[in-house]
């Protein structure tokens, strides 16, 4: 695990950016994610750009390390949002359901680009 420094000074070990890899290959990797109301997926950076693919909704809150307002989302069952890498959060299931989702990293866009991507 990467251990980064917070803006406060003090040491934060960065998690998985998610708990599970259910599938796995040169081009993507796909984890499962599943928060029960009040849990959270801790700091974590994401390397490559990846899509969240909602399986069951819930209500929940991105917090960046950097500071600043939390992000508020809903996130609807069977929504999917793309997302470029960045920033290192904590996302926090802030309902009373159970949130669960697939996060597909595109290692063929981050990790594993082998050349830039032409625009034609």
């Amino acid at each position: 695990m990467t251990t980064v420094t917070a803006p406060d000074g003090s040491e934060v070990r960065l998690s998985p950016v998610g708990q599970e890899i259910v599938f796995e290959n040169e081009h993507v990797r796909v984890w499962e994610i599943t928060l029960e109301p009040g849990a959270d997926q801790p700091w974590h950076q994401h390397l490559n750009p990846y899509l969240v693919i909602a399986l069951e909704a819930a209500d929940n809150r991105i917090d960046a390390l950097a500071g600043g307002d939390p992000r508020l989302v809903h996130e609807p069952a069977g929504g999917v949002v793309y997302r470029e890498p960045g920033e290192i959060h904590m996302l926090t299931n802030r309902g009373t359901t159970r949130y669960r989702s697939r996060l597909v990293e595109l290692k063929v866009l981050g990790e594993n680009l082998t050349q830039e991507p032409t625009h034609d």
